[in-house]
Parts: structure tokens; sequence; C-alpha cells
């Protein structure tokens, strides 16, 4: 349990009015400032406040104030509550929405639509409480009102919590198969670009120029050239 009692300032009041007690054990006790205190002492702070009394609630003992009366130093000790509460039951079924919320869902479903496609139905039910009739009429634009919806963030509407719409939603991303990974244009290897095909000669590409031959054929024809011009 808390360190604090219940309703401190209230309590501080009570402890100052009907003990002895010293500000500063006052203000441990309740884990208020010492000047706070004061001032409720004062008059200053927490009018209109009424006094709550920590050994009615079974905060603390009599026994336990009297003991820090007689000694300044002494702090007061918060007794531990003899009330268990049972843990709360899980939730089970559909989300229960408040009347004056069911008129939302529809925006909250188109909302949820949009934004996640990758939410299952199953989510969107847990999420805001509604049936797969419902989503379906309004992912297929068949809902009666769907001219008029406006998406609206269910958090904002108040139909979930935003740590419940993250959990799904992560739940959902988990769920849904991976895409099969894109097998684009790459590099070929060197053993590919370096291959010599086998109709190729060995010793020269095809597309090379047979250099000397170019250079043999010009003086050939430099050569007549120059006869003709003697003749």
């Amino acid at each position: 349990m808390s360190n604090a009692p219940l309703m401190p300032k209230a309590t501080a009041v009570w402890l100052v009015d009907n003990t002895a007690l010293t500000f500063d054990q006052v203000a441990d006790f309740t884990k208020m400032h010492p000047l706070e205190v004061r001032a409720i002492a004062d008059g200053d702070a927490a009018q209109g406040i009424k006094g709550m009394d920590p050994i009615s609630t079974g905060q603390l003992t009599r026994e336990e104030i009297e003991k820090a009366e007689r000694d300044p130093n002494y702090r007061l000790r918060l007794q531990e509550s003899k009330v268990v509460l049972p843990p709360q039951p899980k939730r089970k079924g559909p989300r229960y929405t408040p009347v004056s919320r069911r008129h939302e869902r529809p925006s909250a479903i188109l909302w949820l639509v949009r934004n996640h496609p990758e939410l299952k139905d199953a989510s969107i039910m847990r999420l805001v409480g509604t049936t797969k009739t419902t989503i379906a009429s309004v992912r297929d634009r068949t809902h009666w009102n769907a001219q008029t919806l406006t998406p609206m963030d269910p958090v904002t509407l108040g139909l979930c919590s935003q740590i419940e719409l993250d959990f799904e939603v992560q739940r959902a991303a988990k769920e849904k198969p991976l895409d099969a990974n894109y097998s684009g244009a790459t590099l070929l290897p060197a053993s590919e670009t370096t291959r010599k095909d086998e109709y190729e000669p060995a010793g020269r590409d095809s597309d090379d120029l047979n250099v000397d031959a170019v250079f043999a054929k010009l003086k050939t024809i430099g050569g007549k050239k120059h006869d003709e011009d003697e003749e």
C-alpha cells in the first residue's frame, strides 16, 4: 500500500487540531511540507476542509500517537490495512460501451478501418465493443449513416485507451504475414561478366577492330592515289 494516508490534507487538519504532534511529525506522516502544515495550524491553508480521523479509518492507533507525542523525534508509522481487496476478474465478452457513446462507435470503426487496415474484426470488436455486422457495413459503406460518418479516433472518444489500441496494432502487425522479398535487378557476379561465350574466339572479341588490317588498307588506297597523280 502507499506510504501516505488517505486524504492526507484532511488527516493533517485532524492531527493538528486533536494532537500535540509537531509540525515535522505531521508533515512526515502525511507526506506534506512542514510549512504547509504550519499554514494549516495558522488557518492560512486547508480552510473549509473537514479533518479526517486516521484512528477510525485504521491508519493510526491511539498508542502510536501517544508515543509520538512523548518523543518529538519519533515518526508515525502507517498501519497496514486489514482489508484485502480481491483481484479484479478479467473481463470476458465484448467491451461495454455507455449509451451516450454508442452512437459514436461507427465513427471510431471508420477511423480504425482507414488508419489501421491490418486490424481484424475481432480486434475492432474488443476496442470499441461492436459487432461484425456493424464493422462490415461501415467498411462496405452500407451503413445507414454512411454519408455523414466522420472518422474519429476511438481514444479521443473515450471508447478505448491508447495502450489498448497500441497493443492491438502491434499484435496485428506480428500476425500479418510478411510479403515476399523483392528480387529486383542486382549486379551479376564476376564469373558471369568475365565468361567467354563458346562461339566467340578466345583471342579477340567479335566487336574489336583489326587495327593492322585498317592501316594496311589505308596504305594501299594511299599508294594507288599517288600513282594516279603521276600519270
